[in-house]
């Protein structure tokens, strides 16, 4: 479905999307992620562009900042907050490129970045995808 935009996406609506996305996810990864903060900006932060060593704010959809769900352990003294960004003007920029459904694409992105929460690797999120 064509989301029907007269002005770009604001925050919100990519928020909006990526909630609406999460429900669509079998539950039982959804319980898995309950706890798991989404967060929409417009760009990544100067440091996150150093760290990920990207050429332009352009070039990241989405962020996983945690520590996945397969190295938690209760003894561990509580960290930050595990968080799912999603970067709203890469999103458009791609979405505007590319003619692909805006809907699919934050779901698409959300989902890329919770399995970063279960540990998966961007190869193996690869290799699970070709094969679904």
């Amino acid at each position: 479905m064509v989301a029907p935009y007269a002005l770009p996406p604001d925050l919100a609506d990519i928020e909006a999307l990526a909630r609406a996305a999460l429900e669509t996810i079998p539950d039982i990864l959804r319980e898995k992620v309950t706890g798991v903060v989404i967060r929409v900006d417009d760009f990544p932060d100067t440091e996150t562009e150093r760290e990920m060593g990207l050429d332009s704010p352009f070039d990241l959809l989405g962020l996983y900042r945690g520590v996945p769900f397969g190295e938690k352990s209760v003894s561990d003294a509580p960290r930050d907050v595990d968080m799912i960004f999603l970067y709203r003007r890469p999103l458009l920029d791609y979405w505007c490129e590319t003619g692909e459904d805006l809907e699919r694409l934050v779901r698409h992105v959300l989902i890329h970045e919770i399995g970063h929460h279960f540990g998966f690797s961007d190869a193996d999120m690869e290799r699970i995808e070709d094969d679904a």
